[in-house]
């Protein structure tokens, strides 16, 4: 596998000409440098107005490695081949390197580029990519590969130091300003030609954006303001060079200090890859990096993971219009009276705090009185308020800040809170906010946890990732008030009066919800849809002897139905029926015999009774049974023309064989508010033959979406006669053993756990294999 990596753009607040003299110190030889043993020049030429001049040089490194191990692998030097290209008149080098030894078992290849900021003529950016592919390495490949990119990250800022370093030595020496190169001549004060591109090759890993600094507003403004004031220049030949020099938005290395915190260079290339992957498959809005950089987090910067997990939630949140929730969602009145939960101030980290009086919660009058979905969009609004804050303190406290700590008062916590609908409840939130909002909780402090808490953790516990779990305190009783308690996170100040502290809390008080503001389901049920009609999905219910059907008329044969829907509720089953009759019209009675009449129930039936399955038409495709809570994703490709009928039908639970009595699962669907019922979303779509692979709307892979990004995160393949149907999983988390310790070789390669010998000879020959990379 190829192993890529991509920098962020480095700024030297330098011009480009001075930061090229300091380049050029470093050749023929670099005392900062030891292992770089001498270059050779193999080619060079420069134009006839000497603005562009291009030279070729062999680099040999010296490989500090034993004596033995270079008889094995037959070196006494590594070499590499580096072309540069200078560009006087544009202000730019373009460098490109890549191995000469080792060349059939490991390929490096890297480009590095040194131009002028696009903000300020003043300023110098450096940006590098770089790719390493181990084909074949005596039987090492999988652990060399991993050696390699932890040598080659432990190297890469070394480049900017010796650059750095040159640039104050000039500086001692009075050389603060270089000419720029005119056409008439080339200017003394540059560097020599050949000694300016004598720089041995820089390897560095792929994936470098190019500059275009990404800020925040405040800040980008900030950055403006203080380039022209550097450069001198007019405002608006400042406006001309902004808007000719940053066709993509790129990330700066002081940037990402600044507003993400101290990321390793990896983990900057994944977040780079990862954004500019969106900007190029998402043409539309983009996620803030802070967000793009939580989902990493939340896969260990895998980032094949990270962006599935991230195109589902980006595919959530516009089909929800969640971007739009704190300006649309104003809370019902009973939650504004009776949810004991609200913000209050921040930790001592900065963090924003927000305090949930669960013991005080009525949560099965909130469930009865709101429904599931009312009270799931109210916690998504309080997500969303959170990144907003955590935003607004990252500006306040100058440090980046990207989670919050939450503080859960279980005073009055007892066996009512266990109600099954409302654990539910709790259970299903749980799992949407894990989905769409990683690694956003910082800490979580749990007070005053009763006897009665430990069952709710053993139900609760299972459905939070386990990285999340990591970050719970659990306090019994008046523990909290003790040494390593509550003050060690909050400041004394602010702490709640009901905690013992003297700061007032604006959380209500909460109590029973009255039982007159209760809603029967079906109430709920239309309370649901409107809740969800900003979005392409429809909803229908299924009831039993009452299937909701769709029918699709296809007129070229060929073409692909697609499809996508969620069971909410209940458990159903999916057909697909080809007609060569058009159905009637839909009953408009079909429901009357359940006694159900609100014009807010979706559910049509097309299949006259007096059809026969096998005359008057025929199933396409098998059933397919479909759980509570799955997803499921399809396409069918259809053979002849004429009406298809996509059906979703109650599933009725077979009887158990073994013994007649009824199992538990059989008689708690019993007891549910209406068991009767089903309920589904579900989004269909007809596309051509010739216009389903690669469409943005098609379902090729299993993943949610109807979206470029879903359809560019995997690739999937399907046949001629079946559909493609599949459920989604959550995903667990992978941890990995830390680089540093002793298992790290283990878990790369199991045969070396006790030949430590061997992997440090290893690692010095691909620390002078990779060393190359701080000589840009």
């Amino acid at each position: 596998m190829v192993q890529k990596y991509q920098s962020p753009v480095r700024v030297y607040k330098h011009p480009f000409e001075l930061v090229m003299a300091a380049y050029e110190r470093r050749f023929p030889t670099c005392h900062l440098i030891p292992m770089f043993v001498n270059s050779d020049v193999v080619n060079e030429e420069t134009s006839e107005d000497g603005a562009t001049h291009r030279i070729e040089r062999r680099c040999a490194l010296d490989v500090d490695a034993p004596r033995l191990l270079k008889r094995i692998a037959g070196v006494d030097y590594v070499y590499f081949i580096q072309k540069n290209t200078l560009n006087r008149k544009e202000r730019t080098l373009h460098i490109e390197s890549h191995n000469e030894t080792f060349s059939n078992r490991v390929v490096v290849h890297e480009t590095c580029c040194y131009s002028v900021h696009p903000e300020n003529e003043g300023w110098t950016c450096f940006e590098q990519t770089a790719s390493l592919d181990i084909k074949s390495f005596f039987g090492f490949e999988s652990t060399v590969e991993k050696i390699a990119m932890k040598q080659y990250a432990s190297s890469i800022n070394k480049g900017k130091e010796i650059i750095e370093f040159y640039l104050r030595e000039l500086e001692s020496e009075g050389v603060t300003h270089i000419p720029r190169w005119t056409c008439s001549s080339v200017s003394p004060a540059l560097p020599a030609p050949s000694s300016l591109s004598a720089s041995p090759p820089e390897l560095q890993h792929p994936s470098a954006p190019a500059v275009s600094v990404s800020q925040p507003a405040d800040a980008k403004d900030g950055a403006s303001q203080e380039a022209k004031q550097d450069s001198g220049a007019p405002q608006a030949d400042s406006l001309v060079e902004i808007l000719a020099g940053t066709p993509e938005d790129k990330l700066d290395a002081d940037y990402i200090k600044r507003y993400l915190g101290d990321l390793t260079p990896l983990q900057e290339s994944c977040l780079i890859r990862l954004r500019k992957w969106l900007q190029e498959t998402h043409k539309g809005k983009i996620p803030k990096d802070e967000h793009i950089l939580r989902f990493l987090r939340a896969r260990d910067f895998n980032m094949d993971k990270a962006r599935e997990i991230l195109c589902q939630s980006l595919t959530w949140r516009k089909q929800h219009q969640v971007d739009y929730l704190l300006e649309t969602w104003s809370p019902p009145q009973v939650l504004q009276d009776y949810y004991t939960g609200g913000w209050h101030h921040h930790d001592r980290d900065g963090r924003p705090l927000y305090i949930l009086r669960l013991g005080h919660m009525d949560t099965k009058g909130l469930v009865r009185a709101l429904g599931e979905e009312s009270l799931l969009r109210h916690v998504l609004s309080i997500n969303e308020e959170g990144l907003r804050r955590c935003e607004e303190n990252t500006k306040v406290f100058g440090r980046p800040i990207s989670c919050w700590t939450c503080l859960v008062d279980l005073e009055g916590l007892n066996m009512r809170h266990l109600w099954r609908p409302g654990v539910k409840a709790l259970l299903r939130i749980i799992e949407v906010v894990e989905a769409n909002y990683p690694e956003t909780l910082g800490r979580l402090l749990i007070l005053r946890a009763p006897r009665v808490f430990p069952v709710l953790w053993t139900l609760v516990s299972p459905f939070i990732d386990e990285n999340t779990r990591k970050k719970f305190l659990i306090y019994a009783g008046n523990d909290y008030q003790g040494p390593g308690g509550l003050v060690d996170y909050i400041d004394k100040e602010i702490i709640p009066d009901f905690l013992g502290g003297e700061c007032m809390c604006e959380v209500p008080e909460g109590g029973l919800v009255p039982k007159s503001m209760y809603r029967t389901p079906e109430e709920l049920e239309n309370e649901d849809v409107r809740l969800w009609t900003e979005t392409i999905y429809q909803s229908a219910s299924i009831f039993k002897g009452a299937p909701h059907e769709l029918v699709i008329e296809i007129i070229d044969a060929a073409s692909v139905i697609t499809w996508d829907f969620d069971v909410c509720k209940g458990d159903i089953v999916f057909n697909i029926y080809h007609s060569k009759r058009a159905p009637q019209p839909p009953r408009k009675d079909a429901l009357g015999a359940h006694g159900i009449t609100s014009p807010g129930v979706n559910n049509v039936q097309l299949i006259d009774k007096s059809w026969t399955l096998g005359q008057d038409y025929s199933m396409v495709e098998s059933p397919l049974t479909c759980k509570e809570g799955e997803s499921v994703q399809g396409s069918h490709i259809t053979r002849w023309p004429g009406f298809y009928i996509l059906q979703w039908k109650f599933h009725n639970m077979p009887a158990c064989s073994a013994t007649n009595l009824p199992r538990v699962d059989d008689v708690l669907a019993t007891l549910q508010v209406s068991s009767h019922k089903c309920k589904v979303m579900f989004y269909t779509e007809v596309l051509g033959s010739e216009d389903f692979r690669g469409s943005m709307t098609s379902l090729e892979s299993s993943h949610s979406g109807f979206s470029q990004l879903s359809a560019a995160t995997t690739s999937s393949n399907h046949s001629q006669c079946s559909s493609m149907i599949s459920s989604r999983r959550h995903e667990g988390v992978c941890s990995l053993p830390d680089a540093g310790s002793p298992c790290f070789v283990d878990a790369f390669h199991p045969d070396l756990s006790h030949k430590r010998g061997l992997y440090n000879c290893l690692s010095r020959l691909f620390d002078t294999i990779l060393s190359p990379c701080f000589l840009c």
